[in-house]
């Protein structure tokens, strides 16, 4: 482990899911008696439990390609495709 307190990356992919939820509880348990070497692992072992909640809820949406620049000072075209502001 490095200065910080924690797990290292390769050490969390290697849990599963179940067993990280059940090492986060466990270790912020840890944190909240006092232990102040436990508030980085229950920290790293959250992150990791939010980081692959988030990725598995969101759907995948694919990029949208990149729409052309216009200069800001022609920002009434492309609006309603008339050639100029509607009076």
């Amino acid at each position: 482990m490095s200065r910080t307190a924690g797990p290292s990356r390769e050490d969390l992919e290697r849990i599963d899911d179940a067993e990280l939820e059940h090492l986060a509880v466990e270790w912020r348990v840890r944190a909240s008696r006092g232990a102040r070497e436990a508030y980085g692992v229950a920290h790293a072992l959250e992150a990791e439990l939010r980081r692959r909640l988030r990725a598995r809820s969101l759907p995948h949406v694919p990029p949208q390609p990149p729409r052309p620049a216009r200069p800001w000072w022609k920002f009434w075209q492309g609006l309603g495709g008339g050639s100029g502001p509607s009076v």
